[in-house]
């Protein structure tokens, strides 16, 4: 899955990250700012599983060998690395990490409710993705335009979200993961008040407020500091 050119670089110095103690050696290739990897990120820790992060810092001028060899087909992040077998594409990599560590449960019992919360993975994959991408690089584009098509793929998702706390019903799952990395930018800041996301999708507002009680999202993410910086820069928000 592309990244937007606004996740492109970072100016943190190259590092390994230690998370927690392990049996089974995992390695997750990973770009702090990419929510792709932010959706790993959260899996694991709602799995309570240790891993180690290997940071990618360029993702446009000098990817690892590392990532190279590991995702050859793509070269992107991110990348799990189980015992040295390597995992790509984010929503492979939750269902993987569901199945080879099923407590606790990511996805539903139900094989519909699982359809659907793939369903709406592969949603938020296409549509909510380009939406973003299409206000990043704007271009000639119109402004009004681009935040009219936001609010539209947004209000799709309060729709299946409903009166549920979040979309699988009362426990947070695989499409509460594969959302909220995306959903957060337009409710988590004062950058993007104009787009007018939290009163046009109360519900999904509400949805977001709950997510970030989570310690396995508010780990994952960037800080409010970080994010606004990123959105003033890349989003010419001001």
């Amino acid at each position: 899955m592309p990244l937007p050119t606004f996740y492109a670089k970072t100016k943190e110095k190259k590092k390994q990250t230690v998370i927690e103690m392990s049996k089974e050696e995992l390695v997750l290739l990973d770009f702090g700012l990419s929510p792709f990897c932010m959706r790993v990120k959260i899996a694991l820790a709602e799995k309570g599983l240790a891993y180690e992060v290997r940071a990618e810092h360029d993702l446009f001028g000098g990817k690892s060998e590392l990532l190279i060899k590991s995702n050859p087909t793509f070269k992107k992040v991110p990348v799990l690395l189980h015992n040295g077998k390597a995992l790509c594409e984010s929503t492979v990599i939750l269902s993987y990490i569901d199945e080879t560590w099923p407590t606790p449960p990511l996805l539903p019992p139900c094989a519909y409710a699982r359809a659907q919360a793939r369903f709406l993975a592969d949603y938020v994959d296409k549509k909510l993705f380009q939406a973003t991408y299409n206000i990043t690089m704007r271009k000639d584009q119109d402004a009004e335009t681009l935040k009219k098509d936001l609010l539209q793929v947004l209000k799709v998702l309060e729709e299946a979200l409903g009166e549920k706390n979040f979309f699988g019903g009362d426990t947070f799952g695989y499409a509460d993961i594969a959302t909220i990395p995306f959903a957060l930018w337009y409710f988590t800041t004062d950058k993007l008040e104009n787009f007018k996301c939290n009163s046009e999708c109360p519900k999904l507002s509400s949805w977001v407020e709950r997510c970030m009680q989570r310690k396995s999202v508010t780990k994952a993410i960037p800080d409010q500091e970080t994010l606004s910086a990123l959105l003033s820069k890349t989003m010419k928000i001001k």
